[in-house]
C-alpha cells in the first residue's frame, strides 16, 4: 500500500503530472444489451432507475422500515393505534401513487424499466391498486383482533407491508429471477404471519406446514427457471418470447420448464393438487392474516402466472393450455365438493378459496385479452369479498378463535342483524348471486371460456358454482335460524344450553349451538372493513362498467 502511495506522490513532487483518472463520462458496456448508461467510476456500472414507476413498492417497504424504527426508538409501551394508523396511511399513499401512475399508462409511457428487469404497464398498476387496497382493509380488520389477543406490537403490519411489496414485484417483473425474488418476499412474510399467534398451537403448526411446502414449491419454480435459461439462454420474458418466435427447438426441455414454473406458482394460488396446505394453514393462521393471505397471495401468484404464460410463452399456448385446463377442472371440483363437508367456517372458506382459484384458471386457460380481463376483474372483486368475510369470522370467533364452528352462526340475525346481513351479502356474492360483483366475475370468466370454444370447461364451472351455492346458503340459513332455546316453547329451556350450547343436525352435519347470552361487539376497524367490502360488492355489482374498464385497460406490455 505504501508503494502505491509513493507511486502517486513522487510524480507530483518531481513536477510530472499524475496518470489521468478514468473519465466519469466514459461509455461502458452494460448488460443486458440495449441498456445505455454511464460509468461513474473505473469498471463501474450504472443503470438508470425510474423511481416514480416503482414508488408504490418503495412506499410499502419504506413504511415498514419507519414503523420498525418508531417501535425501536419510542419508549416501550402499547401503541396499537399508532401501528394501524401508520399502516393505513402507508397503504393510502401507495394507493394514491398507483392511481397517479394509472394516468401515466398509455402507449407512450408503458416501457421496460430498471435494466429491462421490470415492466411498467397497465397490468402492473392494476395489481398495485389491488394490493394497496387489500393492505388498507386488512389493517383495519386486524386492529381489534390483535388487541383482543394481546398481540399489540407492530410486527403484523410490517410483515403485511413487506408481503404486499413482494406481490407488486411479482406483478411488475419482466425476469423470471425477479419473479422469484418477489415470490420469496411475499412468501417469507406470509410464513411468519401464519405463525404470528404464538400462544395458539394451531398457528405454529400452520406456519410450519406452509413453510415446508412453500420451500419445496419455490425450489421447483427455481428449477423451472434454470431449465428455461438452459433452453433459451435468458430469463427475461421478452427475450424468451423473441427467442421462441425465431427458433424451433425440441419441446421436451421447454415443456418440462413450463410445467415446473406452473407447478411452483400453482402452489401459491392453491390450485389442486397443490392445495393440501390451504385448509390447515387457513384454519390455524390468525384470521386477519388468513384474509390477507387469501387476497394478496392469490393476486401475486396469478399476476406472475398470467404474465409468464402470456408474455414469455405465447407461442406455446397449445402446449400449456391443456395443463391449465386440467388444473382448472380439478380445482373447481375439489374446492366446491370438499367445502360441503366442513364444519369449521375457516376451513370451509379455505376450500371456497380453492374453488375461486379454479375460476381464475378458467380465465387464464382462455389465453385471450377477454380472459385476462376476466381474471383481473375476478381477483379484484374477490379480494374485497374474502377480506370482508374473514373480518366477520374474526368477530364471531371470539377470543382465542374458540368458536369458528358453524353453530356459532346459528341465530346471528337475532343478535346482530346488521352483521348477519353483511355476511349474507358477502357469501351470496361468492356464490355468484346477481347484482353482486361475484356474479359478474363468474359471468366474465365463463364468457371468456365460451369465446374460445371451451364449452366443457364452461359447463364444469357453472356446475361447480351451483354446488358451491349449497355451503354458502347453509351459513346464511343458519344465521336466520332460531337457536334451540328460542325455538323451544316457553322460557324454561335447558340450562345447559345457555352454558355450553347444544348439538343439532343441519345438512347432515353435527353443529354446536352457541350460548344465547354471548355478546358480539363490532369494533370500528371491522365496521370500516365490512362497510367498504359490502359497498364495493353491491355498487360495482349493479354498475360494473368502471371496474371492468379498469381490468380491460390493464394491458400487458407485450
Amino acid at each position: 500500500m505504501s508503494g502505491a502511495i509513493m507511486a502517486a506522490v513522487i510524480p507530483t513532487l518531481v513536477g510530472q503530472a499524475p496518470p489521468p483518472s478514468p473519465s466519469t463520462t466514459t461509455p461502458c458496456v452494460v448488460q443486458p444489451a440495449k441498456v445505455t448508461g454511464l460509468c461513474t467510476a473505473a469498471r463501474s456500472l450504472h443503470i438508470p432507475v425510474q423511481y416514480r414507476y416503482i414508488m408504490p413498492e418503495l412506499i410499502l417497504v419504506g413504511g415498514a422500515l419507519v414503523i420498525l424504527a418508531l417501535y425501536a426508538l419510542l419508549p416501550k409501551r402499547s401503541r396499537p393505534l399508532l401501528w394501524v394508523s401508520s399502516t393505513v396511511l402507508t397503504g393510502f399513499a401507495s394507493l394514491a401513487w398507483s392511481f397517479w401512475l394509472w394516468h401515466e399508462v398509455d402507449d407512450k409511457h408503458s416501457a421496460l424499466i430498471v435494466g429491462n428487469a421490470l415492466a411498467f404497464d397497465g397490468y402492473t398498476v392494476f395489481f398495485m391498486v389491488l394490493v394497496s387496497s387489500a393492505i388498507i382493509l386488512s389493517a383495519f380488520a386486524a386492529d381489534s383482533y390483535l388487541r383482543r389477543e394481546g398481540l399489540v406490537g407492530p410486527e403484523f403490519y410490517v410483515l403485511a407491508l413487506l408481503s404486499g411489496s413482494g406481490a407488486m414485484i411479482m406483478a411488475e417483473a419482466n425476469d423470471l429471477l425477479v419473479i422469484f425474488l418477489g415470490l420469496e418476499i411475499l412468501s417469507i412474510a406470509l410464513y411468519v404471519l401464519a405463525g404470528y399467534h404464538r400462544r395458539r398451537t394451531e398457528s405454529g403448526e400452520a406456519a410450519m406446514k406452509y413453510f415446508l411446502l412453500g420451500a419445496f414449491s419455490s425450489a421447483i419454480f427455481l428449477y423451472g427457471v434454470a431449465l428455461v435459461y438452459g433452453a433459451t439462454g435468458s430469463t427475461r420474458l421478452d427475450e424468451i418470447a423473441r427467442f421462441l418466435a425465431q427458433n424451433h427447438l425440441p419441446k421436451s426441455m421447454l415443456l418440462a420448464a413450463v410445467a415446473l414454473l406452473i407447478l411452483g406458482l400453482a402452489f401459491k394460488v392453491a390450485a389442486v393438487p397443490f392445495h393440501t396446505w390451504t385448509p390447515d394453514v387457513y384454519q390455524g393462521s390468525p384470521t386477519p392474516a388468513t384474509g390477507f393471505m387469501a387476497a394478496v397471495a392469490k393476486a401475486g401468484g396469478f399476476a406472475a402466472l398470467i404474465r409468464v404464460l402470456l408474455s414469455a410463452f405465447p407461442t406455446m399456448r397449445l402446449d400449456w393450455r391443456p395443463i391449465i385446463w386440467v388444473l382448472a377442472v380439478l380445482t373447481l371440483l375439489v374446492g366446491s365438493v370438499l367445502a360441503i363437508v366442513q364444519v369449521d367456517v375457516k376451513r370451509m372458506l379455505a376450500y371456497s378459496s380453492i374453488s375461486h382459484a379454479g375460476y381464475v384458471l378458467v380465465a387464464v386457460q382462455a389465453a385471450s385479452s377477454n380472459g385476462r380481463a376476466a381474471a383481473l376483474f375476478y381477483l379484484l372483486t374477490y379480494a374485497f369479498m374474502v377480506i370482508g368475510s374473514f373480518a366477520v369470522v374474526s368477530v364471531i370467533g371470539g377470543k382465542g378463535e374458540a368458536r369458528n364452528d358453524l353453530g356459532a352462526y346459528r341465530g346471528l340475525a337475532s343478535r346482530r342483524p346488521g352483521l348477519a346481513i353483511t355476511f349474507t351479502v358477502l357469501l351470496l356474492a361468492q356464490a355468484g348471486v346477481p347484482f353482486t360483483t361475484g356474479f359478474l366475475a363468474k359471468f366474465y370468466v365463463v364468457s371468456a371460456a365460451v369465446q374460445q370454444h371451451q364449452y366443457a370447461l364452461a359447463v364444469i364451472a357453472m356446475l361447480a358454482a351451483a354446488t358451491a351455492a349449497f355451503f354458502y346458503l347453509r351459513i346464511a340459513i343458519l344465521m336466520y335460524s332460531p337457536t334451540e332455546a328460542s325455538a323451544s316453547s316457553g322460557s324454561s329451556g335447558s340450562s345447559g344450553s345457555s352454558e355450553s350450547g347444544r348439538v343439532f343436525s343441519f345438512g347432515g352435519l353435527a353443529v354446536a349451538t352457541p350460548p344465547e347470552t354471548r355478546r358480539i361487539l363490532i369494533p370500528a376497524g371491522i365496521a370500516i372493513t365490512l362497510a367498504v367490502s359490502v359497498a364495493f360488492t353491491i355498487a360495482f355489482g349493479i354498475v360494473p362498467a368502471p371496474v371492468i374498464a379498469f381490468a380491460r385497460r390493464a394491458m400487458l406490455l407485450f
